[in-house]
């Protein structure tokens, strides 16, 4: 058994521990709410505006295109993976990074084996990863965390969209963490170029739509204004994700460092009534010795 000095040193620095892990606590619930609103408002328009551009790049005859619906064999493939700057945010990291490398490895297997599957990072853990794995990291773009606005994801939206139309990458994939409950996150997987179509589209249906100023000029300026939305919604969805996580794990360190300290305190309570039980046996032998 360990000695009063070493229980006592333990406990005190569980202490400590229970007190950084419950001051993060309080500071990921803070964070979350304002993460939570954030992605909350701008879902609605997201979906709706997606569901807009998918149902007009159906809905395009040939007369009109885009170099963002055009359909390509995915030869060279960019697979966006969005994790976090910092850890201690319990399996949110590992998950997302395994399910980026999974994509690769088995959609797009025979590209990743002649060397045709990069990623792009946004987050130093997912970075550091697909390092330990080997994968190709082409890009990062970890410093969006930073400053998390719709002008910073603008630029890293419109180097996408610019790699895609000079051909860079025939597909362009985005990996996140879904955002639905603090303690719930989803992996999730969209594919951000090229535009898909509505697949429960009817083109024989008669939608009646009149086009102001005309389909080319809309289709111009809603496609990448659609798309920076996207990319934007799953960085807001991945860092309310984070906070999320991050709250849920260290409350459950803080509730494992209180349970630790119990145990530690009994043990603590249990050696030191044996030593004085052994002082008082010496004591007593000692008296019985003298006498005899």
């Amino acid at each position: 058994m360990a000695s009063l000095k070493e229980i006592r040193t333990r406990i005190t620095s569980v202490k400590t521990t229970r007190q950084v892990t419950s001051a993060m606590k309080m500071v990921s619930a803070a964070k979350l709410k304002k993460a939570q609103d954030a992605i909350h408002q701008i879902r609605p328009y997201a979906d709706k505006l997606q569901h807009i551009l998918q149902t007009l790049s159906a809905n395009l005859d040939s007369s009109v295109e885009s170099v963002f619906t055009e359909q390509r064999t995915p030869d060279k493939v960019l697979i966006v993976l969005i994790s976090s700057n910092r850890g201690l945010c319990g399996a949110f990291n590992s998950s997302i990074s395994k399910t980026a490398a999974e994509l690769a490895e088995t959609k797009y297997h025979r590209q990743l084996q002649s060397g045709r599957v990069q990623f792009m990072v946004i987050g130093k853990q997912g970075e550091k990863y697909l390092k330990s794995r080997k994968m190709p990291v082409a890009a990062k773009a970890n410093q969006v965390f930073d400053s998390l606005t719709f002008e910073q994801v603008s630029v890293v939206a419109q180097n996408l969209m610019d790699d895609f139309a000079s051909n860079k990458y025939d597909r362009i994939e985005i990996v996140y963490n879904e955002f639905k409950n603090a303690a719930v996150q989803i992996c999730s997987t969209e594919q951000f170029l090229p535009v898909q179509e509505e697949t429960n589209f009817d083109k024989n249906a008669n939608l009646n739509y009149i086009y102001e100023p005309s389909m080319e000029e809309i289709v111009n300026k809603l496609i990448p204004r659609s798309l920076k939305t996207q990319l934007f919604k799953a960085l807001l969805d991945s860092n309310a994700a984070e906070h999320g996580a991050r709250m849920t794990a260290m409350h459950k360190a803080t509730d494992n460092a209180s349970d630790l300290i119990k145990e530690l305190t009994l043990t603590f309570n249990k050696a030191r009534q044996a030593a004085i039980t052994n002082e008082i046996l010496e004591v007593t032998n000692g008296a019985e010795a003298l006498n005899g």
